[in-house]
């Protein structure tokens, strides 16, 4: 009896089991910012006026000249089509700073807007403060006319607008790098380490985002998709922006050591800066819609580019997608079916709050009534991980249990699309889990007559 007891007491030290392995958390920041769902980029610098993507540092600061620029129609639009952080480009690839940078003369200080006296970036951000979003900014590490570019003492100027930047415009939300330059860049290693360490310092609430991480990272696209697996956890050992396997990042790892989760970033418009030929081609708010559930609806968040056109404001067809896309998602979530069903932890808006499911013992929601819907979302109490690897949902026919749909990851949100249902009840399965899954909420839904 205590040989056998030594032997089971050996082998559970050695070869414990899998739910005893500890799962990477989010940190109280990363948690809330996958919350907040949408957020908003803002291209406008000197492309917006010679009609490319990438400028190569040669434009004249004369070029730029936003005569009816108003931020705070700008924010108001996103405020009121549901977006929480506007990001806005403060440096591009072509090194022309929205703000008034004490490092270099390239920058509004030389342009005739506001006779050079205005700040791009200090009213974003103070429209931001004013209707109640986040602000945050891009600073492109390529900076293709400042001089000392490929030298070491582009880092120390780099750091130095930097920390403008963190220091003058208040509380900032999100940081945006990445590794994205052109094959006739200079040879460059950028310190990325001091960067991020700088922004800890000064905004230690704010989110960094690269390629891959640290805090958030890249989808592996700008088309909208996360993909059908995604993970919040990755290796991101020998991973740095410019340097990341697409594919990877588009799903993640289940073994990651990381906590790193991926933001969808995709652009209203054919490209991301504004091109009066483009006009005819913006998104409409159904397409939107459609890459809110390939990017929320999978566990990513979306980051959606609106660029401001050459007077400073959204173009009017881009306003209209914003207030369509919104629209159709209040009306779709507005009425969730499940509501009244027991557990009522399920329904109570409150990730906190979960039920643990283990795996092949089926959770049944009985609504007491016919309900007719078509779209079902699951979401887990990712403060303590992410769980589920496979489940699947089912509605009773009336005679027989009938799958609807078996699908992988949940994570903070998983949206379901399909046929329409009539059923008086359901019942979700967990297949596959790293551990029993604390199920947060589910909701049953039927789509806006526009979707």
């Amino acid at each position: 009896m205590l040989r056998t007891f030594c032997i089971l007491f050996i082998a559970l030290f050695l070869y414990p089991p899998a739910y005893s392995q500890t799962l990477p958390k989010p940190t109280p920041r990363q948690l809330a910012w996958q919350q907040l769902e949408t957020t908003a980029f803002l291209h406008f610098t000197v492309n917006t006026y010679t009609d490319k993507e990438w400028g190569d540092g040669t434009e004249s600061p004369q070029i730029f000249n936003p005569a009816q620029f108003d931020a705070r129609k700008l924010v108001k639009t996103l405020k009121e089509t549901g977006f929480k952080i506007a990001i806005i480009t403060a440096k591009h690839h072509d090194g022309f700073c929205l703000w008034p940078s004490k490092y270099t003369d390239h920058s509004v200080k030389s342009s005739p807007w506001k006779d050079g006296q205005g700040d791009v970036v200090k009213e974003i951000a103070e429209a931001c403060r004013e209707y109640g979003i986040k602000f945050g900014f891009y600073l492109s590490p390529w900076d293709q006319h400042e001089p000392t570019y490929g030298t070491n003492q582009y880092n120390d100027f780099y750091k130095n607008q930097l920390k403008e930047l963190l220091t003058n415009y208040g509380e900032v939300s999100e940081v945006w790098f990445d590794g994205a330059k052109g094959k006739n860049a200079k040879d460059m290693q950028y310190d990325f380490n001091s960067y991020w360490q700088l922004v800890r310092e000064l905004q230690p609430k704010a989110i960094l985002f690269s390629d891959a991480g640290p805090d958030v990272r890249w989808v592996g696209n700008e088309s909208g998709n996360a993909g059908q697996t995604c993970w919040s956890t990755i290796n991101a050992t020998d991973l740095a922006p410019g340097k990341a396997d697409p594919a990877y990042l588009n799903t993640g790892d289940p073994n990651g050591k990381s906590w790193i989760p991926a933001e969808t970033d995709v652009s209203i418009r054919p490209g991301w800066f504004y091109h009066p030929a483009e006009d005819s081609k913006v998104k409409s708010g159904k397409e939107l819609v459609h890459l809110y559930y390939q990017s929320v609806g999978r566990n990513s968040l979306l980051l959606l580019n609106i660029p401001p056109n050459r007077q400073g404001l959204f173009s009017e067809p881009d306003i209209k997608s914003l207030y369509d896309f919104r629209s159709i998602l209040n009306e779709t979530f507005k009425t969730n079916l499940a509501k009244g069903t027991s557990p009522a932890t399920l329904t109570d808006d409150q990730l906190k709050t979960s039920i643990t499911v283990p795996v092949n013992k089926p959770l049944e929601l009985n609504f007491k009534k016919t309900i007719t819907f078509d779209r079902a979302m699951f979401q887990e109490n990712i403060a303590n991980g992410q769980r589920n690897m496979e489940a699947t949902l089912e509605f009773w026919n009336g005679k027989t249990w009938q799958k609807v749909e078996t699908f992988t990851t949940i994570g903070y949100k998983r949206l379901l699309r399909f046929p329409e249902i009539k059923t008086s009840k359901v019942r979700f399965t967990v297949l596959q889990a790293k551990q029993p899954v604390q199920l947060a909420e589910v909701g049953f839904y039927k789509a806006s007559d526009k979707e």
